[in-house]
């Protein structure tokens, strides 16, 4: 006799059922977004699920169809959040794009995408016309957050909010494979060109999932969430889709983190949680100390993007009285990897917690061989999981060895109790202020200048930043160039950020044996944090 065996409903792992379980379920619970000069635009996540939907319509009145990329070039708002869903909810892949990076890095991004759309916000449009310039597929330029009046003759913008308001008739939401891809970020092009990583709803679902887990992010109906991490650093590490999936008030500020701007938000919407890099908090505690002011409703502070001082994660706690949780992750795991957990009393500012189910790490050689001892040892750290990539946009050969796990180009420990310790960069990478700088385009520019010998841009340690670049030169004899020379030349070649903190002049460039400059020996000699015998 045979058994007829019973079986589940296919539910697919689609983004969009975030906000409709939001909408539904909290619908009058708010996304609070800060406004230019102080006051809050606030609107439940009922509404925000009507007017993402309307915005799916503008957007496939404008051809967008699913699979389609839509570019946002935008801050943390309301209008942004809407735009995401609008997107993702109809099937198109939101591709955010960081206005922090140099015009050339985001105009090759978007070449390499292929946007049909491009939604910008007002303040944001003199650099958007100038991407949209380069870029063939190009079709609509839409502004959010206001509207831009000026028409330079060549490329329209046109505002979203009136053809939002009078959009009729409806785009189904869902309804195509959870495997689809909802969204895209680039890495930067910090190891040369930059690559995309492409998510898709399950991933995303399953990241949101992780995070929301007790000893993760732990998030709840309970809590008034900041979102300081810009949203155009890898899905603002997927707070957007996690405080509608449980009911979680949503604040968001703008482009301003200055610590005024965050003490009084947070005061004003009783924020309980907090996410960003470790250089947000620190203006923040500063603003708090001049004024004596308190926050006496924030519980936790969440920290990511780069390591943070042990110094100054000790201050962000005396200070704010909150739980501060590190954590690790990258673009290319959709991003979170580890998260300490909230009242973990052993925590230290060199741990980043341990992963989550769905999350595997590995140590391994140089070579990639699993290091047969896997606790208290230092190898190359390689992670595996449902939200990890597979392969970057455009690319034909795989990202990851044949046992699925991806390099991530970092050395670390993982300590008896599972705790990961990042312990430095395989690569020359310089991490400041939670961006990566690339050392090889600022000694490029550099080595332009005929008085430049050899150049070598290198990571020196610092309380605010983390890391600071420093420019140490060889300069040919006789040479007259001076130090502000080199650093002038800098300022209109790449973005303001990535320009050395200054200049060290050696007469002989230490060389490796094979040549090449030994950059492990300029570390040592000019590389210790400010403050330090060797800074």
């Amino acid at each position: 006799m045979s058994v007829i065996h019973g079986d589940m409903q296919a539910y697919a792992l689609t983004l969009d059922k975030f906000l409709d379980h939001g909408a539904k379920w909290h619908p009058e619970v708010e996304v609070v977004t800060a406004r230019e000069g102080g006051g809050a635009d606030r609107i439940g996540y009922a509404a925000l699920r009507e007017r993402s939907r309307r915005a799916s319509v503008v957007l496939a009145g404008l051809g967008v169809v699913a699979g389609d990329r839509v570019a946002t070039l935008a801050w943390n708002t309301q209008a942004h959040v809407e735009t995401w869903f609008a997107v993702m909810g109809m099937g198109a892949v939101c591709h955010t794009l960081n206005p922090r990076l140099a015009e050339a890095h985001l105009a090759g991004m978007v070449a390499k995408s292929q946007p049909r759309v491009l939604v910008v916000a007002a303040d944001l449009a003199p650099l958007a016309r100038r991407i949209a310039a380069k870029a063939d597929t190009i079709e609509h330029v839409l502004s959010i957050d206001g509207s831009v009046d000026e028409d330079d003759g060549v490329l329209a913008i046109d505002a979203l909010e009136p053809m939002v308001a009078s959009a009729q008739g409806e785009v189904a939401w869902g309804g195509f494979d959870e495997h689809a891809p909802c969204g895209l970020c680039f890495t930067s092009g910090t190891t040369g060109a930059p690559k995309g990583v492409s998510y898709t709803h399950r991933a995303v679902f399953l990241h949101t999932l992780r995070a929301l887990q007790a000893d993760t992010m732990a998030l709840s109906a309970r809590d008034s969430v900041l979102l300081a991490v810009p949203m155009f650093h890898a899905n603002g590490w997927g707070v957007p889709f996690a405080t509608p999936a449980v009911g979680a008030r949503l604040v968001l500020p703008g482009r301003h983190l200055d610590g005024a701007s965050l003490a009084a938000l947070i005061n004003a919407e009783s924020v309980t949680v907090a996410l960003g890099v470790a250089t947000v908090w620190l203006a923040l505690v500063e603003h708090l100390e001049a004024t004596g002011g308190q926050t006496p409703s924030l519980r936790r502070v969440i920290v990511g993007g780069a390591p943070i001082a042990p110094a100054l994660m000790q201050r962000i706690e005396q200070r704010l009285g909150v739980t501060v949780q590190t954590s690790w992750g990258m673009t290319e795991m959709s991003p979170t990897g580890t998260v300490a957990t909230p009242d973990d009393p052993a925590r230290t500012a060199h741990h980043s917690g341990r992963p989550s189910i769905g999350v595997d790490l590995l140590l391994t050689d140089a070579d990639g061989v699993a290091l047969p001892q896997q606790r208290d040892v230092e190898g190359h750290l390689r992670v595996r999981g449902a939200s990890t990539i597979q392969r970057y946009f455009g690319e034909t050969e795989p990202a990851v060895d044949r046992d699925g796990w991806f390099a991530t180009g970092d050395l670390a420990r993982i300590d008896r109790d599972g705790n990961l310790a990042i312990t430095g960069r395989a690569k020359d990478l310089i991490k400041s202020g939670g961006e990566w700088i690339n050392p090889a385009e600022i000694e490029d520019i550099v080595g332009e200048f005929s008085d430049v010998s050899l150049a070598a841009v290198i990571g020196r340690g610092h309380p605010k930043w983390g890391e600071r670049p420093v420019l140490l030169v060889e300069m040919r004899e006789g040479s007259a160039m001076s130090d502000a020379a080199l650093i002038e030349a800098l300022r209109d070649r790449v973005v303001s950020w990535w320009v050395p903190d200054s200049v060290i002049r050696v007469d002989r460039m230490p060389l490796a044996a094979t040549g090449k400059i030994d950059r492990m020996r300029l570390r040592a000699e000019f590389g210790g944090a400010s403050g330090d015998p060797g800074a």
